[in-house]
């Protein structure tokens, strides 16, 4: 599976190093930009939707509780789905690490109530 491509391995500082902090911004919070080699927002989202709608979708409408982890990007995907952003205002999304987020979804699939957890 390709994520990050030619990112991955590197740390942000090295990266930056690399191509620039712009052009590592871009990679990192654009929709559809991938970096070289890797994978953009977009590209992410068509891979996570389908197997969200197939396999977490009906547990959760079924009255299941489910936990999703996973990484940064992918998780980004979900939440802009769920949270029903665009391509426009995902950038400005912010996804602290290890901070659950809760969503009550409603019986058409929509969100009910989101509460994100903190220490």
């Amino acid at each position: 599976m390709i994520l990050h491509g030619d990112l991955s391995g590197l740390n942000k500082d090295d990266a930056r190093a690399k191509w620039g902090e712009e052009q590592v911004h871009v990679w990192r919070r654009s929709y559809d930009v991938p970096p070289p080699n890797g994978e953009s927002l977009k590209d992410t989202v068509a891979r996570v939707l389908p197997y969200y709608c197939q396999e977490i979708l009906p547990r959760v409408l079924n009255g299941e509780r489910v936990i999703v982890a996973a990484h940064g990007n992918s998780l980004r995907a979900l939440v802009m789905v769920l949270d029903r952003l665009t391509p426009d205002t995902i950038p400005s999304m912010e996804l602290d690490t290890g901070v659950p987020l809760v969503y009550r979804l409603k019986a058409d699939s929509t969100v009910d109530s989101k509460k994100v957890l903190s220490a």
